[in-house]
């Protein structure tokens, strides 16, 4: 009989129970050990896991193989490190780092140790998404031209307490919500140039975050293809979509419950983002309780995550589970499953902060030559 595979999941708030459940649910997994000084009770009876007491303990613990990182990003870098060194692979929460020169160095150690470093790019996984890649594969929309990718909300004062508002905690919108640059560049290929505009317009009151809360983008791919991504917290009229326009027809990838759209000459192709028309109602009922705030809508350790981004968790630990036990995974994900994609991404972000920082146009080659850091 094949000893199952024992988990330790460093984290256990609002996305570090959603993962654990999902791994939970795999054949052959177990949710071993957990870590959290605020927030392990809950996961640890739900499992009938360890609690343990530091990181260490956790990582010397013979019954866990493979290691969830759901932690505040700016632990990531630390425990991924800690955790390849230790012998486990890695699943690590978006973004796997705070700056490409720590994602650079994550990959490295991991790929010493032999260990799995897989990041939580959960976008991957919509059925939409991976829809209209297959779309673009097939040649429906010729070659791509231009990618426009919009995240804006309106969240209101007060939320500084929370370590998601805190820029050296989170990094901020851009970083904290990186699913649409890595998209845009899943779909492109890595951003050579780089421009952002933007800043803190709307929250300066006692109690609010230090983030950026409006940023606009624009990215160049050789010169030839171009993305514009707008991304905040200050934007009463919230939007949440992906426009991808080739030279023989365009997509809209609708995030706010609205289902996507293929469009070509002569045809229109209506589809969803998630895999049932449930999982769709899901998600439009939750960016409609954030249409006038949207402070609390991604959840606090004592809430569950909605059915819609509770189906791609489960599609995504099933897929990492599947390489842990396996070794095996579909060539769409391989990017996930070393760390390159999220790097990219990571480079990109710096290439984009260095460049509303300095007020010009950043060459993504200053970030990723290693000529500069954040």
């Amino acid at each position: 009989m094949v000893a199952p595979v024992g988990y330790g999941i460093v984290g256990a708030g609002y996305l570090g129970k959603a993962l654990a459940r999902g791994l939970a649910a795999q054949p052959g997994a177990r949710i071993s050990a957990v870590f959290d000084p605020a927030n392990a009770q809950t996961v640890a009876l739900e499992f009938g896991a360890r609690i343990e007491p530091t990181l260490e303990a956790l990582l010397a613990a013979d019954d866990v193989d493979a290691v969830v990182v759901a932690s505040p990003n700016g632990l990531h870098h630390a425990q991924v490190v800690a955790a390849a060194q230790a012998g486990k692979h890695v699943f690590c929460e978006k973004p796997v780092a705070l700056s490409y020169r720590d994602a650079d160095e994550m990959i490295r150690v991991c790929e010493a140790a032999g260990a799995v470093f897989f990041a939580g790019h959960v976008t991957t996984y919509m059925a939409g998404v991976r829809r209209a890649k297959e779309a673009i594969a097939e040649g429906l929309l010729g070659e791509l031209t231009f990618v426009r990718a919009v995240r804006t909300t309106w969240e209101g004062h007060g939320g500084g307490y929370s370590w998601k508002k805190q820029t050296a905690m989170s990094g901020g919108h851009l970083y904290h919500h990186i699913h649409e640059l890595d998209l845009v560049q899943s779909l492109l290929g890595p951003a050579t140039r780089a421009t952002m505009v933007g800043g803190n317009v709307a929250h300066h009151r006692a109690g609010d975050g230090d983030e950026a809360d409006m940023m606009a983008m624009l990215l160049e791919f050789d010169g030839a293809r171009f993305a514009a991504l707008e991304y905040g917290s200050a934007f009463h009229w919230p939007e949440h979509h992906v426009l991808i326009q080739g030279t023989e027809g365009a997509i809209r990838l609708g995030f706010q419950g609205d289902g996507c759209t293929l469009r070509t000459q002569g045809r229109v192709e209506q589809f969803l983002l998630h895999r049932s028309v449930e999982e769709e109602e899901s998600r439009a009922a939750f960016y409609r309780a954030g249409d006038e705030d949207a402070s609390s809508l991604f959840g606090t350790p004592d809430t569950d995550v909605p059915l819609w981004l509770a189906g791609i968790l489960d599609e995504e630990t099933e897929s990492f589970h599947r390489l842990i036990v396996t070794g095996q995974l579909d060539d769409e994900f391989a990017a996930l499953a070393d760390g390159s994609a999220a790097r990219s991404a990571l480079a990109t972000a710096d290439a984009l902060t260095l460049s509303m920082r300095e007020h010009r146009t950043v060459d993504v080659a200053e970030v990723s030559g290693g000529h500069v850091v954040r």
